[in-house]
């Protein structure tokens, strides 16, 4: 019985005394199938095909800092007890809010010093996010982590669920909500949409914001079953979070349909 609940090994392989994690084999490909959608698209669109790959360059390491600074920030009476631990990353300690909004601030500054409109590439990499996240995610199936609360075998099984996932769940004497499968299914279900939607020829900038509404909604309900959740004044922070970004999406869609006159589309170049 013991080996049909035994865990997955969290290593995937050792180059030897460097042992390569599950976690960042899983989140190389989830970068490396976002890059590739949303290099196609770009080219596509009229961008230079070396675009996609000088705004990575920047925007990868900057999101995992993001994500670091993030984390730390809501942890911050631990860490400021443990300065040493602040850029030991390889504990674990990122948030996904920090990653996004690093990203779309370093976004912002690459487009502008290439004179492109940062909301037509926004709109080309919306699905690609959601892809990097909907596969990001299995990393923490992984590593056992940013699961929801205590469930029984039997509701994971009247889910529909392999008996390879469901073990997974099973930590510590006890099984869990697979709040991670949601979440990507969640993520997986807004990419189909996100792709359907190009064909619509929205305007230039909704794709983006239907990306953070689509998400944030996912997110605040999923974050109420987390057990892990950053917290401030008693409130989860992806939920602050998460509703914020869905009122400035909402507004954003309203402004600029009100405000702008024949605004450029998707397909516009």
């Amino acid at each position: 019985m013991d080996w049909i609940l035994a865990s997955i090994d969290p290593v995937a392989f050792s180059l030897g005394p460097i042992k390569v994690r599950w976690y960042g084999v899983i989140i190389a490909a989830g970068i490396l199938l976002a890059f590739l959608v949303g290099q196609r698209e770009m080219v596509k669109r009229g961008l230079h095909p070396e675009f996609l790959t000088d705004l990575l360059i920047w925007a990868v390491p900057l999101s995992i800092v993001g994500a670091r600074i993030y984390y730390v920030a809501f942890q911050w009476d631990h860490y400021k007890a443990n300065p040493g631990q602040i850029i030991q990353i390889w504990t674990g300690g990122i948030a996904i809010h920090g990653a996004l909004i690093a990203a779309v601030i370093v976004a912002y500054l690459f487009t502008k010093s290439r004179n492109t409109p940062f909301l037509k590439v926004a709109d080309i990499l919306a699905p690609s996010i959601l892809i990097g996240q909907a596969v990001g995610r299995w990393g923490n199936f992984i590593n056992q982590e940013a699961h929801g609360g205590e469930v029984s075998r039997t509701f994971l099984e009247n889910l529909y669920l392999p008996d390879w996932l469901i073990n997974q769940m099973y930590i510590d004497g006890a099984y869990y909500h697979p709040t991670f499968l949601y979440e990507s299914v969640w993520s997986l279900v807004g990419i189909l949409i996100l792709l359907g939607l190009r064909r619509v020829n929205l305007v230039r900038g909704e794709m983006f914001f239907f990306y953070m509404i689509w998400y944030s909604i996912g997110r605040y309900f999923i974050e109420s079953m987390r057990t892990d959740s950053l917290v401030a004044e008693g409130l989860r922070a992806a939920q602050v979070v998460s509703v914020l970004a869905i009122v400035i999406g909402i507004c954003l869609i309203i402004y600029r349909r009100v405000a702008l006159k024949n605004p450029p589309r998707y397909k516009d170049e």
